[in-house]
């Protein structure tokens, strides 16, 4: 994240996976695994499976991004942490609840950094020294009141209050806000956009492609839910 964060990665980088970062003309950010042309719409397909169906015009840009395929059983730069300190995601969901809330951000969203930063665990700690769900450094705790970066309501309200801040200095740029909390806002600044780093650069598209993959997820659920609602009521 910003101020020196640096994601976990991987000691070992698996072939990657071709994807399109996808800008549209409302300043909304997304990834797609591919895209299918009709007419004057477009679909963006989040997966196999699953698109999101919008007008030619409305795609302002895009850009090739590879997308590393994480081997199972593969090992992150966090430390080792045993798999009681692993928030399932229904812990996760109702520990990000009240700091979503509190500053008007999607539970997935911040669900999604988590799974970037820290994989949902509680004492992740990485190679630079981050520390906890969303990998604060002890510096950048300290500015945002955070006493104990391994307390996880303490430490998601930093971070949640942090990316906050990131998405309003740049105009709810999702992308870009991104960008600087795993690289920092001076890296956005001095490049005007996205850093040319390769780790920050896969950071923000695997982050924006979960994000779109929970709310995929979501979208299908409710759809499911309201058919059952329907069929209890003929």
């Amino acid at each position: 994240m910003g101020m020196a964060v640096l994601p976990a990665l991987l000691l070992s980088t698996p072939k990657a996976r071709a994807a399109e970062h996808i800008t549209l003309t409302n300043g909304f950010d997304m990834m797609c695994d591919h895209r299918v042309a009709d007419g004057d719409r477009v679909r963006l397909y989040l997966d196999g499976t699953n698109f999101v169906e919008v007008g030619a015009a409305e795609i302002a840009g895009s850009e090739h991004v590879d997308l590393p395929v994480v081997k199972t059983g593969a090992k992150s730069s966090a430390a080792a942490v045993a798999p009681a300190n692993r928030l399932s995601d229904g812990e996760l969901h109702q520990l990000l609840t009240k700091p979503g809330q509190a500053h008007d951000l999607d539970v997935d969203l911040l669900a999604s950094v988590v799974k970037q930063e820290s994989g949902g665990q509680v004492h992740a700690v990485s190679r630079t020294g981050a520390r906890g769900l969303m990998q604060l450094m002890p510096g950048t705790a300290a500015e945002l009141g955070v006493g104990d970066s391994f307390a996880p309501g303490q430490n998601v309200s930093g971070g949640t209050a942090y990316l906050d801040g990131l998405l309003k200095r740049y105009h709810d740029n999702l992308a870009l806000a991104l960008a600087a909390y795993n690289a920092g806002p001076a890296a956005v600044d001095r490049w005007h956009g996205i850093p040319p780093y390769r780790e920050t650069r896969a950071y923000v598209a695997r982050v924006i492609h979960e994000f779109n993959r929970r709310i995929a997820a979501r979208q299908r659920s409710r759809v499911t839910v309201v058919t059952q609602v329907a069929s209890a009521h003929p």
